[in-house]
């Protein structure tokens, strides 16, 4: 009979330093991507363009899952400054134009050039990219980026004309944060790391969060990331 080892570090650690090697394995193999895709004349295979986008979610997710890790051993401090939200909408949307093209997919954005808001700019834009992203997955053909003013906090709002969320990403009575549902693959990682990110952006006695609902103008899933 065999006793189970006892591990050195714990297994957090293990799988941060884990995250953190394939995140330099990944960072290599984006690299050698690029080379490939400048190595073939144009028209370039539309694989490519998959292979980019495929790359960068992956990549976006990494640093997502460190994040957290960083965030659960009180290791990790936001970058907040003052940014133009057309701005913020804008590398969103440029971001996401390859993986629009091969879907043909429609995103509609709409911002005031005049509205500001105070926030970590990279971790905000991370967010809505990958909630972006899921919404091209389950959207029919078309999503809505706005962003608008609500009383003390700029509000970033994603809608689609899909089917709309699941129960398991639907806040409830006793459950604000999205469940996590590894077993049918929702597993909700976008809404999670948004939502922890929004709780971390204060003003005075206003605090981020999110909602999710069903009730898009576009007829599917909407999302809200409100912050003070």
């Amino acid at each position: 009979m065999f006793n189970t080892p006892t591990l050195a570090i714990g297994f957090p650690a293990i799988l941060a330093s884990s995250v953190h090697d394939i995140k330099n394995s990944l960072t290599t193999l984006r690299v050698l991507i690029g080379q490939l895709e400048n190595s073939h004349q144009d028209p370039k295979p539309t694989e490519f363009k998959q292979l980019e986008f495929e790359t960068n979610r992956m990549n976006n997710s990494l640093m997502q899952l460190l994040t957290l890790y960083k965030i659960d051993l009180s290791q990790f401090n936001l970058a907040i400054d003052e940014h133009s939200a057309a701005d913020i909408v804008e590398d969103v949307a440029a971001q996401q134009s390859t993986l629009l093209s091969l879907g043909n997919n429609q995103l509609i954005t709409q911002c005031d050039d005049d509205l500001l808001c105070y926030c970590d700019n990279t971790l905000i834009s991370n967010a809505l990219c990958t909630l972006v992203n899921n919404a091209q997955r389950y959207c029919k053909s078309k999503i809505l980026l706005s962003v608008s003013k609500e009383d003390d906090y700029i509000v970033f709002c994603i809608e689609d004309d899909g089917k709309g969320y699941p129960e398991n990403l639907m806040p409830s009575e006793h459950q604000q944060l999205p469940q996590i549902d590894l077993a049918n693959g929702n597993t909700g990682l976008g809404l999670f790391f948004t939502e922890t990110i929004a709780q971390l952006h204060v003003k005075g006695p206003n605090r981020g969060f999110i909602t999710t609902d069903n009730h898009s103008q576009l007829g599917g899933a909407r999302f809200k990331l409100y912050l003070p």
